[in-house]
């Protein structure tokens, strides 16, 4: 009776521990099933910052929906989100430019564009990711074909706003044969720098047009300078005629007296040489 019992308990003690065993193990795949939950939607999300633009591809087609902003939801599986930049972009190239006398010249380039946030499906779809590469292919072509009717010094001189402008012209007809959905903003050539002889000869010919314009200056002031002293000469030719026309007789005889009357107010002793029959120091003339 005794062994009967005991066999009946160890194996309610073995139930026990089997279902024990069991929970254990169900509770550990919960465990699991819960973290490849929180995984896989952690995965199957995409966070959409300012500035940005998110378009979902599925199974290799762009989908026509864009979000600009906020969280996107996908099955990871079968999609994926593309995040493009929808701010103003800087291509920076430095390249060596042709000029039309056969001449090359060194410059640094900036190409700032940015992507129109409804075509953005169209530009993955024909340019792929690496539209930046097309679009500084684009370039060196129009650049080439630009800068060869130019001469070096153009790219140095006020001309570089014309060349910058027909070079983006070129690019955006090039581009929209391509795919339509990139905005060129500018074409900005920076750091020039001509070959040594070239530039040379370019500084020795502004020095020499500073010297002309300077030379031409001190002529100038010259001719001003000569043309006063005439006009101050002639001024005091004029006064001396009008003073020589007003001196009457009677106006002598009166300047004569007033002179006189001076001399007499002072204490000091003088003599007064006169003609003898006059008193007057200046006897007119009839």
């Amino acid at each position: 009776m005794g062994t009967v019992n005991r066999g009946a308990l160890n194996s309610n003690k073995l139930k026990k521990g089997s279902i024990d065993i069991i929970i254990k193990k169900l509770k550990k795949m919960k465990n699991i099933i819960t973290i490849s939950a929180v995984v896989f939607l952690f995965c199957s999300c995409a966070v959409i910052r300012p500035g940005e633009a998110g378009v979902v591809q599925r199974l290799g087609k762009f989908s026509d929906k864009i979000v600009t902003q906020g969280t996107m939801v996908y099955n990871p599986f079968t999609s994926k989100v593309i995040k493009e930049s929808t701010k103003t972009n800087n291509i920076k190239l430095v390249l060596r430019l042709p000029s039309k006398e056969g001449l090359s010249v060194d410059s640094e380039i900036s190409i700032l564009y940015r992507l129109e946030q409804n075509k953005i499906p169209s530009v993955l779809e024909n340019l792929g990711q690496e539209y930046e590469d097309v679009i500084t292919s684009v370039f060196r072509s129009a650049s080439s074909d630009v800068c060869a009717k130019f001469f070096a010094k153009d790219m140095h001189s006020g001309m570089r706003a014309v060349i910058e402008e027909e070079i983006k012209i070129k690019m955006e007809e090039n581009l929209k044969k391509q795919a339509d959905g990139i905005e060129l903003i500018a074409v900005l050539m920076k750091s020039i720098r001509l070959p040594s002889g070239l530039a040379n000869s370019i500084e020795q010919k502004l020095q020499a047009e500073q010297d002309a314009m300077r030379l031409v200056f001190v002529i100038e002031q010259a001719k001003l300078e000569a043309e006063r002293k005439i006009i101050e000469s002639e001024g005091e030719r004029d006064a001396q005629l009008i003073l020589a026309e007003g001196l009457t007789p009677e106006i002598i005889q009166i300047r004569s007296i007033e002179a006189f009357r001076e001399l007499s107010k002072s204490a000091n002793s003088k003599v007064i040489i006169t003609d003898g029959k006059t008193p007057l120091l200046v006897q007119p003339q009839d």
